[in-house]
């Protein structure tokens, strides 16, 4: 196979073209997971602080 063959040969490029895409989803789902982790970590203080003045009662 000659270099002319090969740089014009596009047999694998979907292949790349969708594993870039899966990259770059799996990367955003993680940012977005670590970003909201505060916010929720105080949801589950508020819940638990609840949880914990109901269980104590009158």
């Amino acid at each position: 196979m000659s270099a002319r063959e090969l740089l014009g040969d596009e047999s694998g490029q979907d292949l790349v073209e969708y594993s870039l895409l899966l990259a770059f989803i799996a990367l955003s789902g993680a940012a977005a997971i670590m970003g909201m982790g505060e916010s929720i970590s105080a949801i589950w203080r508020g819940v638990n602080s609840r949880l914990t003045a109901a269980n104590e009662g009158p």
